[in-house]
């Protein structure tokens, strides 16, 4: 079934099982989400429901945008992000307004979170690439270089050669983090492990492809 959530990370935080074991977790503040858009086969050839989650200003909104969500005669949301579905799923039976909350969930629950990566900005490429370093003796004057960059016959470097550059803010996914628990009245959840980006940006959280 496909299913999936918005939600804002909020941090990391420890809490202890059953059996006395210290389990890290990421604590995440997920929806509730509204249904502003539902695609369909005929209009747009494939299956999705748009979610909008998080405040904003009314006025900050842009006429196009006001009118998106005026269309679904709902409150303007602060993000909006597609999740999509086959025709057998629980949300084909979603429609315009609805509301989804975390109660999709149930803890013990495999998900995938998907998130922008903290910026690094630029570094070399010991640090992007997990390159080594040159020795660190005396004599030796290459120490954090990117190495050799000679090619003899084309007499140029190569497309894709691994460079220093900008690092980090990156869409990335951690797949099959599980669900620690579900706290509804809150509205939050709570996942084994580390996501990708910085406290308070926006995840979103799907049921895992490959559990």
């Amino acid at each position: 079934m496909a299913k999936g959530i918005l939600g804002k990370k909020l941090g990391m935080t420890q809490i202890f099982s059953a059996d006395g074991l210290l389990i890290p977790v990421t604590v995440i503040e997920a929806g509730p989400c509204t249904v502003v858009q539902k695609k369909t086969i005929e209009n747009d050839k494939y299956l999705a429901v748009q979610l909008g989650f998080g405040e904003r200003r009314e006025r900050l909104f842009n006429k196009p945008a006001k009118g998106h969500f005026a269309r679904a005669n709902v409150k303007p949301q602060r993000y909006l992000k597609e999740i999509r579905f086959s025709a057998e799923d629980d949300f084909a039976d979603l429609n315009v307004g609805d509301s989804v909350n975390i109660g999709i969930f149930t803890e013990g629950e495999k998900v995938d979170v998907t998130g922008t990566s903290k910026g690094k900005g630029y570094q070399g490429s010991i640090k992007r690439h997990n390159q080594a370093r040159g020795p660190m003796s005396h004599g030796s004057h290459y120490h954090r270089g990117v190495g050799s960059l000679n090619a003899v016959g084309p007499a140029r470097v190569f497309k894709g050669r691994k460079l220093p550059g900008r690092m980090g803010g990156e869409r990335t996914t951690i797949q099959n983090l599980e669900i620690v628990k579900v706290d509804q009245d809150r509205n939050l959840l709570l996942l084994k492990g580390a996501v990708p980006g910085v406290k308070g940006s926006l995840v979103v959280v799907r049921k895992a492809v490959k559990s």
